[in-house]
């Protein structure tokens, strides 16, 4: 079934996503991004703020994120707002990026000291909706804020500022490993500082059905976490691999390879699961 052109459903309130996997290398960044241009495709809108200091959401969203662009860091730093940093991708209209810049790779310091530091995103993301609101601006549909793979002050504020957790797990060797730590994290965050934060959505990625390991791998997650776990699994993909040095998601450098066909029908089958999340 081709889901391309098809139309979304839109959730009943915004939904706010963190996609984090303190795990390098899980697919954590493409997911973002790719499942943003699905859900922006299908006529949501969408607002993705990159909070890794790589930027690399930035650039696959061919998001301008040179040194000094209003980014991320202005906002948690300095207290500038969404509204002042945000750009809207050139594939996607309906699709805004808070970009990250070079700049971010300090903040974790300068934040140490700062008021508030845990929930300086949060505070500007609600401002942001409630603005948008105001002034008679359509709502966003889905916040997906995309981590750094570390456990800092950056993903802290992403925790504080999702209610729902979306973690990417690759299909290979040691996929669970770290998990647990980041599921006591999570626990902690909702014990303190986020009530509302859960994780609602795991997706397996880089999936290789050639092999024993992954399907072993596969099996194992739907085990644990079956209600979280999307049917919908992404293939290793070599397409999927070169779309981010053409300033691209797969979803528009190549809409009929397997890569984006399946991070479309897991876009879709995000939206369906709403009343999961």
């Amino acid at each position: 079934m081709s889901l391309e052109g098809r139309q979304f459903r839109k959730p009943e309130k915004t939904r706010i996503m963190t996609v984090a996997n303190q795990k390098g290398g899980v697919g954590k960044t493409t997911t973002t991004v790719n499942l943003a241009a699905s859900l922006a495709q299908g006529g949501l809108n969408v607002l993705v703020i990159d909070n890794d200091p790589q930027g690399n959401a930035s650039t696959a969203l061919g998001i301008d994120h040179r040194s000094g662009v209003p980014s991320v860091y202005e906002v948690l730093v300095e207290g500038l707002s969404i509204a002042e940093t945000v750009q809207a991708c050139p594939e996607f209209p309906n699709l805004l990026v808070v970009p990250a810049t070079i700049d971010l790779s300090g903040a974790e310091i300068e934040l140490v000291s700062l008021v508030s530091r845990e929930t300086r995103l949060r505070r500007a993301v609600d401002t942001y909706l409630t603005e948008r609101e105001e002034q008679g601006l359509p709502r966003i549909d889905y916040v997906l804020v995309d981590c750094p793979p570390s456990l800092g002050l950056l993903t802290l504020n992403a925790f504080v500022t999702g209610r729902e957790v979306l973690i990417p797990i690759q299909c290979e060797y040691y996929a669970l490993e770290g998990l647990s730590q980041l599921l006591k994290t999570i626990k902690l965050i909702q014990a303190h500082l986020n009530p509302d934060l859960h994780v609602s959505t795991i997706l397996l990625t880089m999936f290789d059905a050639r092999t024993n390991l992954a399907t072993q791998v596969a099996s194992e997650v739907r085990e644990h976490f079956g209600t979280e776990t999307l049917a919908t699994s992404i293939p290793r993909s070599v397409r999927v691999s070169e779309a981010p040095s053409h300033g691209q998601t797969v979803i528009s450098y190549e809409p009929s390879s397997t890569g984006a066909l399946a991070y479309r029908e897991a876009a879709r089958e995000l939206t369906e699961r709403e009343a999961a999340a």
